[in-house]
């Protein structure tokens, strides 16, 4: 039996963030011959509890039903209707249209890079070179100039960082900017370290009309290049601080990648100025 809440949780959705993800939820399926069964639980205390399972690492069987969230089960579901009908992909992309056009997205410069944690199996998986080759995923996380996420993948451990470079940039959405600018997909520079380097990877940035600063192997030095580079490094900090994340339970890619998305979304929306 579940324990009683003292107190309600703090919220994690602000009414900020809830202005731009309301729009963007499909509408209930009509009821089956009129039959509607028990009450649905709304919408917004649904995103609250997969946020809470997102934060505190919580099993969905196991998230208390006392929080007002409803079940596990029904954030579980709900969830992955969501992500099949890209909501979070869309609301991660106007987090990123509200802040752009305040002027709060620095494109002078991006950083990539990726941490690798543990997982229990399932899609998105492979051997940790690093680990001892034990299951694990891969993060792979591009921030602007002040460690805003502007896109995040998810792949096995066992992929190199390099391979993701492509689809990373690729599937950048235009994202607007303050003003009469025109949107943009790209930053001007691109820092990594020496994984990226890779003549593949430069070319392609050459095409794209992104300059490369990435450590060369056995020239460069990777303390002078990583004063613009700390900035990922932190935002891995602040994703892997969402435990969900932190040790990789979810088994299916759908999942995993929705969580993923949310995570990265959660992080920009904190420089969201109130309504």
């Amino acid at each position: 039996m579940s324990s009683p809440v003292s107190s309600p949780p703090p919220r994690l959705i602000s009414d900020e963030l809830w202005s731009l993800v309301e729009p963007l939820i499909p509408p209930q399926k009509p009821a089956i011959h009129g039959r509607t069964g028990r009450p649905r639980t709304g919408d917004r205390e649904v995103l609250e509890g997969i946020a809470f399972v997102l934060s505190t690492g919580i099993g969905w069987t196991k998230l208390p039903t006392e929080l007002g969230y409803g079940s596990g089960v029904t954030c579980w579901r709900r969830m992955r209707e969501w992500a099949q009908a890209d909501v979070f992909d869309r609301l991660h992309q106007a987090v990123l249209d509200r802040l752009g056009e305040q002027g709060r997205l620095d494109w002078s410069r991006a950083s990539l890079d990726s941490v690798s944690v543990r997982a229990k199996g399932g899609a998105l998986t492979g051997p940790n070179p690093t680990d001892r080759g034990k299951a694990g995923s891969k993060y792979h996380l591009l921030v602007d100039a002040t460690g805003l996420p502007l896109n995040i993948a998810v792949s096995g451990a066992n992929r190199h960082d390099s391979m993701l470079v492509e689809p990373i940039l690729d599937s950048m959405p235009a994202i607007k900017r303050g003003g009469r600018g025109h949107p943009r997909r790209r930053p001007v520079k691109l820092h990594a370290d020496k994984g990226y380097d890779i003549p593949r990877v430069r070319r392609y940035l050459r095409r794209r009309g992104i300059t490369a600063r990435i450590a060369r192997i056995g020239r460069d030095s990777s303390s002078r290049l990583g004063r613009h580079r700390w900035v990922v490094e932190r935002t891995l900090g602040w994703l892997l601080s969402y435990k969900r994340l932190a040790l990789r339970y979810d088994r299916t890619a759908t999942t995993i990648t929705a969580l993923a998305r949310l995570a990265v979304t959660l992080i920009c929306a904190r420089r969201l100025p109130p309504n």
